[in-house]
């Protein structure tokens, strides 16, 4: 039985890391490539993308795949879709795992944006030292802010265009309460910007922002496909590919 997981995210390691070694079952996961030096997953690995639905399709095919999981990052986007395509075109079973979104507590001066162009617009009026958490990808939404300072925290360098006035911090989670604590005070942040990744690894920034009182910026997630079954837990998932074993491939002749 050959298991496909569209990974780069903690919980594909995760599930890759319980599926591998299973008698019978092959696991490959594949990574986006938008990451230099991504942790790898046990077992084989791809890198880069298929061509949208239709190359994942034939992926599908020519490689075999009798189980497909959706992994990917909460705002990945495109490849859940294009993920629910080509699984109903290849006629194979398709499973999402997704972490649970963050919830705001008691203390929490939440805002929520549908994108990070609503995030842009409504900064001016939340503090002028921004620590921005959304990733290096989608910087130029907020290049044009020239009256805040913000601290950039990605796995990468960002390319232009971004903020002209910035600091970058190259760092991986996950991270501790105290480092942010410390982050934030040191900084002078007055205003967190992030995107609900949800998780554990970058959470404690939230708690850090909370009790400093300061509000924070929610990018809520994208739409996701409809009828997908979804895991919240890698043990889950890897229960759930297990049951299927032994089954006759839906996609074979």
């Amino acid at each position: 039985m050959h298991v496909l997981i569209l990974g780069g995210t903690t919980e594909a390691r995760q599930l890759a890391g319980l599926l591998h070694g299973t008698p019978g079952l092959e696991v490959t996961s594949s990574l986006a490539g938008r990451v230099a030096g991504p942790r790898l997953p046990p077992g084989e690995v791809r890198v880069g993308g298929f061509g949208g639905a239709e190359g994942l399709t034939v992926w599908l095919r020519e490689h075999a795949v009798d189980v497909l999981i959706d992994a990917t990052h909460p705002f990945a986007g495109t490849i859940s879709f294009n993920a629910a395509s080509a699984a109903a075109t290849a006629h194979v079973p398709l499973l999402a795992l997704r972490r649970p979104g963050w919830a705001p507590v008691e203390g929490d001066s939440w805002q929520e944006a549908d994108s990070l162009e609503e995030a842009a617009r409504l900064l001016p009026g939340l503090g002028r030292r921004v620590f921005l958490t959304t990733g290096r990808m989608g910087l130029a939404t907020f290049a044009h802010l020239d009256d805040l300072w913000f601290l950039v925290r990605s796995v990468d360098a960002p390319e232009p265009p971004y903020p002209a006035r910035m600091e970058v911090l190259l760092d991986r989670g996950p991270f501790t309460l105290d480092a942010e604590r410390d982050l934030l005070r040191h900084h002078h942040i007055d205003v967190l910007v992030t995107k609900d990744s949800g998780g554990t690894a970058t959470a404690p920034k939230l708690t850090a922002a909370r009790e400093a009182g300061v509000p924070v910026i929610v990018v809520r997630r994208p739409q996701t496909p409809e009828g997908v079954p979804v895991a919240t837990a890698p043990e889950s998932a890897a229960h759930w590919v297990t049951q299927r074993m032994g089954r006759p491939a839906v996609g074979r002749p």
